[in-house]
């Protein structure tokens, strides 16, 4: 093991390989690369892509990554896929869509399974965004499942969140749900070419516009604060026109991430979302281990018989609850 964290503050690309995969599999690995990498980490600037299937996401990916690394930046690349619910399986096709970037040195691309998890992440995710920021990478885009109006995890895991949309979805009202919308720092219109690509824009600036101060971002949420100080210290959430199969739209995107890492630094707002990506991230890892505690110390046979219990109506489930935390209590 020390001798792949070695590698991996030393960018080597294998390592790298190698430690991820033994985060993914193993809790303990993760834990033990953490505690090691942690203090090389905080640099990386984490962009989250997230948007709905087909909306071209790993397309828009692949295109603000030729852009990055023509201003000379390592691109970190974590794309989570969609797996069996009964294997743990995936096809990883994010990997097949990026194919034309796996020769570049300077850019890493991870694929993963999103092996049940909800939220459009994998349980892995922070701790492997963490080893890319420790090897040195400036940019990590973590892409997202693409399941839809659930996936707001992301704006937990990233310092800028890119929602991206395509018009012609068949559903004029799906593009401006709130809990998609609510999430986004820079909103991206792709297949910005195709006919009602104007219409789409228009709603998303509509309802930008409903908000209190008109689609203005502060600590991370839709500010609810008077104008003047909205526009003082508020992020404007812009709304971008892409094509991405052409590139075209990449490099004002990648200006507007730079200007809003600034906004981020300059306002104090990069503590803050960093504050609550810890605690957020912490809050998993104690419902992890606490999960584990529980079903080390209270016995497999009464937990299957309390189970049986509510679902036979005998027992509720607050009180089937209550009995096993005195359980565990019991057995520390």
């Amino acid at each position: 093991m020390k001798e792949l964290l070695d590698g991996v503050l030393q960018g080597q690309i294998r390592a790298i390989a190698r430690l991820i995969t033994q985060v993914e599999n193993s809790s303990a690995a993760a834990e033990q690369a953490v505690q090691v990498l942690y203090p090389h980490t905080g640099k990386a600037h984490i962009i989250g892509i997230t948007g709905s299937p087909g909306a071209g996401k790993s397309t828009v990916v692949n295109a603000l990554v030729k852009t990055l690394r023509q201003q000379d930046a390592r691109v970190g690349i974590v794309a989570v896929d969609p797996s069996s619910p009964f294997t743990g399986g995936a096809l990883l096709g994010d990997r097949v869509r990026m194919r034309d970037l796996s020769g570049d040195p300077g850019v890493f691309i991870r694929s993963m399974a999103s092996r049940g998890s909800l939220g459009g992440l994998a349980q892995a995710t922070a701790s492997v965004i963490k080893v890319l920021d420790a090897a040195g990478y400036g940019y990590i885009l973590v892409e997202t499942v693409g399941a839809g109006q659930a996936e707001v995890d992301i704006a937990n895991a990233a310092h800028t969140t890119v929602v991206v949309e395509a018009p012609g979805m068949g559903d004029e009202i799906q593009s401006i749900k709130a809990g998609i919308l609510e999430i986004a720092d820079i909103l991206v219109v792709n297949k910005a070419d195709r006919p009602g690509a104007d219409r789409t824009v228009r709603s998303l600036k509509m309802m930008l516009h409903l908000g209190p101060v008109g689609g203005t971002r502060k600590s991370g949420r839709i500010s609810s604060t008077n104008g003047a100080e909205a526009t003082t210290n508020g992020w404007h959430i812009p709304v971008l026109e892409t094509v991405a199969t052409e590139e075209k739209g990449m490099a004002e995107l990648a200006v507007t991430l730079g200007q809003h890492m600034t906004h981020l630094r300059q306002s104090g707002e990069w503590l803050l979302r960093e504050q609550e990506r810890s605690w957020r991230e912490m809050e998993m890892l104690l419902q992890r281990r606490f999960m584990r505690q529980l079903q080390a110390q209270v016995p497999q046979e009464l937990r299957e018989r309390l189970l049986t219990a509510v679902a036979e109506r005998e027992v509720d489930p607050y009180t089937a609850v209550n009995q096993l935390l005195s359980k565990s209590t019991e057995n520390p």
